[in-house]
C-alpha cells in the first residue's frame, strides 16, 4: 500500500530528488554505498528527510533522530510492513522476528525464561566447549600437521593458513544453537552432513541472493509458488520440508519429556530454550499456550537468530582485530590475566565479563559491523511522529524541537541501525574506525539509553522488537573471542578486499568474488607467546 503522492505530507519533508520512477534503493540499502549516504544526507537535510521508495509515488521517511527512532519502534502505530513478514515467515514461519502485535507479545512473553541470566550460566559451558573444539580443527590443520584438508587449502607458511572465518565459525554457533536450542547435537564442526544443517545452508545461500523481480511479484501473487515455481523455490521447499520434519519431532519429544515429568513429580530442569519454552508454555491457561506449529516457528526463528548472526558478531570481531594488532595485542593481554581453565565452566563467563578492554572491543566490532544494517516499519494508522532535531520542509517552514510531523497510514519509516551506529555527531569524527577506546570516554550526547544489553548503539534495536536473545549472543561472542584469542594471530590476507552485501542479514564477501556468498578469508597462525 502506497500514500498517493499529492496528499502524503512527507513530500513537504526535505530530501533527494529524481525521476518519476527513480529509486534510492540501492543508495540506502547496500552497505557499501549507505554510510556515504547517510552522510551526504544528513549534511544536506538535517537529521530526519524522505527519499524515494519504488519512485515519487512512494515518498519515505528515514531519521536519525533518535526522539523520532524511538517513537516508531516502541509505538504499536508502527509494524514490519506485511511484504518483509511474508518474506520471513515463508523461512522461519510465524515466530518472534515475524509477527506483530499480541501474537509477538504472547511469543516473546514464553521465550523470556530461556534467556534469563540462570539460563545463560547453563549455557556458557556449550559456549566454551564448541570454541574450543573450533580452535581444535584449526590447531590440526595448520601446515605444521603431516597433511592440509581440502578445508585449509591456501598455507602460507609452516605455521599459517588462510581460513575462511565466516564459514567454520558458522559451524561452531550452528552447534551450539542445536544443543543450548533445543539438546540436540548438529556435529557441523566434524563433517557437516547433518540433514538440517545442509537444508538450512542451502535455503539462506538461496535466500542470500535476493528475491529478484520474480520474488517480488510472489509476493504479491503467492499462487506464483505453486502454479510456476522456480528452481530456487522447489529447493526451498524441499530444505523447508527437512528442517520442519526434524523440528516437530524434537518439539514432540520435548513436550511428552516435560508432561511425563510433570505426571511422574519429577523435574530435569533441562534448561535448553526449547525445554524452557515448552515449560512456560505448559504453565499457563491453554488460551495463551503457543501450538505445536508455533512452538515449531520459534525453533526456526532461533536458527536463523542464534547461529548466523550470532556468527557474523564473532567473525566481524575477528576481522576488525585483524586490522588492528594494536588491540589484538591488547585484548590478548588482558585474557592472559585470567586463567580460565582453573575456573568451573559456569564461572567463566563472569570471568570475562568482568574484562573491560574485551567488552570495548565487543561493543565497537558489533558497532561497525552489526548483523541487521537496518530495518523497516509501515505505519498502520495515521500517526504524529515528535521530534528533537528541527526539519526544514522545503517551503522554508521549521518545525521546531518538540513539535511533530505527520505521516499518513501506509508509509514506510526505514531505520538505519548501522547509519545511527556510524553517526559522527554520536561517536565522533572517526565513527567509521576501529577504536575500541572510545567506550572508556563516550560523550553524553552517545549516551543516550538505547539497549539494556550492549547499550549506546542501536545493533540489537530497542523496543518491543529488540533483541530478546542479546545477552547470549553478546556472551557468546565474548566466549569465542576470549577462547580464541590465546590461541591464535589473526591478520588480514594480504592483497583481498572484504565488502558487505546486505540480505536477511549483513555479510561479508571477497570483492569480486560475490557469486561465491558469504567468505571472510583471514590468515591465521599459531599464537606464541
Amino acid at each position: 500500500m502506497f500514500v498517493v503522492a499529492p496528499f502524503d505530507p512527507l513530500r513537504k519533508l526535505p530530501g533527494p530528488d529524481g525521476t518519476w520512477f527513480e529509486n534510492h534503493f540501492s543508495a540506502v540499502l547496500n552497505p557499501n554505498f549507505s554510510p556515504d549516504t547517510h552522510a551526504r544526507w544528513t549534511k544536506l537535510y538535517g537529521h530526519t528527510f524522505r527519499f524515494h521508495g519504488f519512485g515519487k509515488h512512494d515518498y519515505r521517511l528515514m531519521s536519525f533522530d533518535f526522539r523520532v527512532v524511538a517513537h516508531v519502534l516502541n509505538s504499536p502505530t508502527f509494524e514490519k510492513p506485511w511484504q518483509t513478514r511474508l518474506s520471513l515467515s515463508r523461512l522461519v514461519g510465524r515466530g518472534l522476528i515475524s509477527s506483530e502485535g499480541a501474537e509477538h507479545k504472547l511469543q516473546r512473553r514464553h521465550l523470556a525464561p530461556g534467556f534469563t541470566t540462570r539460563s545463560m550460566k547453563s549455557m556458557t559451558p556449550v559456549f566454551f566447549q564448541k570454541a574450543q573444539e573450533l580452535a581444535s580443527h584449526w590447531h590440526n590443520n595448520l601446515v605444521s600437521s603431516p597433511s592440509v584438508s581440502s578445508d585449509f587449502p591456501f598455507s602460507l607458511t609452516d605455521t599459517s593458513v588462510i581460513v575462511d572465518v565466516v564459514h567454520w565459525v558458522s559451524r561452531a554457533t550452528f552447534d551450539v544453537i542445536g544443543l543450548t536450542g533445543f539438546n540436540y547435537n548438529f556435529r557441523s564442526l566434524q563433517d557437516e552432513s547433518d540433514s538440517v544443517y545442509l537444508a538450512y545452508r542451502k535455503m539462506f545461500a538461496i535466500a542470500d541472493k535476493g528475491p529478484g523481480l520474480r520474488g517480488l511479484l510472489s509476493l504479491f501473487v503467492p499462487l506464483l509458488n505453486t502454479l510456476l515455481p522456480t528452481a530456487d523455490t522447489k529447493a526451498t521447499d524441499e530444505c523447508l520440508k527437512v528442517i520442519k520434519e526434524v523440528g516437530k519431532t524434537l518439539v514432540a519429544n520435548t513436550k511428552a519429556k516435560i508432561i511425563a515429568e510433570k505426571t511422574n513429580g519429577d523435574d530435569s530442569d533441562d534448561r535448553d530454550i526449547l525445554s524452557v519454552l515448552v515449560r512456560s508454555n505448559l504453565s499457563v491457561d491453554a488460551s495463551k499456550q503457543l501450538s505445536d506449529e508455533e512452538l515449531l516457528d520459534q525453533c526456526s526463528t532461533l536458527l536463523l537468530a542464534g547461529t548466523d548472526s550470532v556468527a557474523l558478531g564473532i567473525s566481524w570481531s575477528l576481522y576488525h582485530l585483524a586490522h588492528s594488532l594494536e588491540a589484538q595485542t591488547r585484548v590478548r593481554n588482558e585474557l592472559s590475566s585470567i586463567d580460565l581453565d582453573s575456573i568451573p565452566a559456569e564461572q567463566r563467563w563472569e570471568a570475562l565479563e568482568s574484562l573491560p578492554f574485551l567488552d570495548a572491543v565487543v561493543r565497537e566490532a558489533l558497532r561497525l559491523s552489526p548483523p541487521a544494517h537496518s530495518t523497516i516499519r509501515v505505519a498502520v494508522t495515521d500517526d504524529h511522529i515528535p521530534i528533537s532535531q528541527p526539519v526544514v520542509l522545503r517551503d522554508g517552514t521549521v518545525i521546531s524541537k518538540g513539535e511533530y510531523i505527520d505521516i499518513k497510514k501506509g508509509s514506510f519509516v526505514h531505520i538505519p541501525i548501522e547509519g545511527i551506529n556510524f553517526s559522527e555527531e554520536l561517536y565522533g569524527k572517526d565513527a567509521r574506525e576501529f577504536r575500541p577506546d572510545r567506550w572508556a570516554d563516550l560523550s553524553s550526547s552517545a549516551r543516550t539509553p538505547q539497549h539494556p544489553g550492549l547499550g549506546d548503539s542501536m545493533t540489537f534495536s530497542l523496543g518491543p522488537h529488540s533483541c530478546v536473545g542479546y545477552k547470549f549472543s553478546i556472551a557468546e561472542i565474548k566466549v569465542f573471542l576470549g577462547t580464541l584469542l590465546p590461541q591464535f594471530v589473526f591478520k588480514p590476507q594480504e592483497g583481498t578486499e572484504i565488502l558487505k552485501f546486505n540480505a536477511i542479514l549483513t555479510k561479508p564477501y571477497v570483492k569480486g568474488q560475490w557469486q561465491m556468498g558469504a567468505q571472510l578469508p583471514l590468515v591465521v597462525e599459531r599464537y606464541h607467546g
